[in-house]
């Protein structure tokens, strides 16, 4: 049995079909799209809503950044303006300190000054009234350690005249004026106990020897009456020329006369007075040979200490600091010119 064959399809009807299924796949594209659309705005969303909230964070961490900043501005601010003022503070401070400290620079300096000028003043008086050479050197070298110690340019030539003067002291002769007047001193000493010559006395060996153990009564009486004899008249031998005679009163006026001369000869020692100085030894030694006993050795020893000691040189012709002194004055009045 033959069954029918199927029937063509319309034109019609294919056209219908074709449509329906692009419809569809369309719309099943369309949904596909919408879905993934979806999916991706979702996503989007999500982040969008992570940024914002990172933003959201850090925008708080940055206003409190901001904050914490600002606040450290404000505290540096105020630790500026504290800091100015101690710096103004401080400043002022240093003006004055600064004030103060050249007060106190002049101060010494002018101290410094005086002492100088009174060492200048004390060589010179030592100079001039004693003769007193290592004094006034010693007075000198010390007016120079002060300029030192100012160590400025305008002292120079103080200085220079200071070391002038320091030098012609230093080239001066020596003379051992203590040395000296030791020496003196002790002649001095010694003139109380250098026997005259006119009080000569026998023996006291001779007037105190003991009588005779055989001697009688009447003896010893005449000898002892004798002997008060011999000491009312007294008979002296002189083989060189005679001395001079002096009453019993005269002798402590004719040491202290002595001692005298050699006090004057000790002064004019100091004074470097040359002439007086070897006019009172002279004097001296003369008195020693006239009214003293010319063989004892005390006698003999004082003629050769003041013999020794009128041939010492003593120094006349000394500086007189005059350039030390002008150079001196110079700088006072440049000081008080300014």
């Amino acid at each position: 049995m033959n069954l029918p064959a199927a029937l063509p399809a319309s034109p019609r009807s294919y056209r219908q079909n074709l449509t329906l299924l692009i419809a569809v796949a369309a719309l099943v594209l369309a949904g596909w799209q919408w879905l993934e659309t979806r999916q991706k705005l979702a996503d989007t969303q999500q982040e969008v809503t992570r940024r914002l909230a990172e933003a959201e964070a850090g925008n708080q961490e940055e206003r409190g950044a901001q904050k914490q900043l600002r606040e450290q501005i404000e505290d540096l601010q105020s630790r500026q303006g504290a800091f100015e003022g101690k710096l103004n503070e401080f400043q002022g401070q240093s003006v004055a300190l600064q004030s103060l400290y050249q007060d106190i620079a002049r101060s010494r300096e002018e101290a410094l000054l005086l002492e100088v000028e009174q060492a200048i003043t004390l060589a010179g008086q030592q100079l001039q009234l004693a003769g007193n050479v290592p004094v006034a050197l010693l007075a000198l070298q010390t007016a120079d350690a002060r300029l030192a110690r100012l160590d400025r340019p305008a002292y120079l030539p103080l200085r220079k005249a200071l070391a002038k003067d320091i030098e012609r002291l230093n080239a001066l002769p020596f003379v051992d004026q203590a040395g000296i007047s030791l020496r003196l001193e002790q002649v001095v000493l010694a003139a109380d106990l250098l026997p005259l010559a006119s009080y000569g006395r026998p023996s006291e060996k001779a007037e105190n020897a003991p009588a005779p153990a055989a001697e009688a009564w009447w003896q010893r009486g005449a000898r002892q009456v004798w002997q008060e004899i011999k000491g009312l008249v007294r008979i002296q031998r002189f083989d060189a020329e005679d001395p001079a005679l002096l009453a019993p009163g005269q002798a402590f006026f004719l040491r202290e006369n002595l001692k005298l001369r050699l006090l004057n000869a000790r002064l004019a020692l100091f004074s470097r007075d040359q002439a007086t100085f070897r006019n009172e030894l002279k004097q001296a030694q003369s008195w020693l040979g006239r009214h003293f006993v010319a063989d004892d050795k005390a006698v003999q020893a004082a003629q050769a200490t003041l013999g020794q000691m009128a041939g010492v040189a003593l120094n006349s012709d000394l500086p007189n600091l005059s350039e030390t002194q002008g150079a001196l004055r110079g700088l006072r009045g440049g000081k008080e010119k300014r």
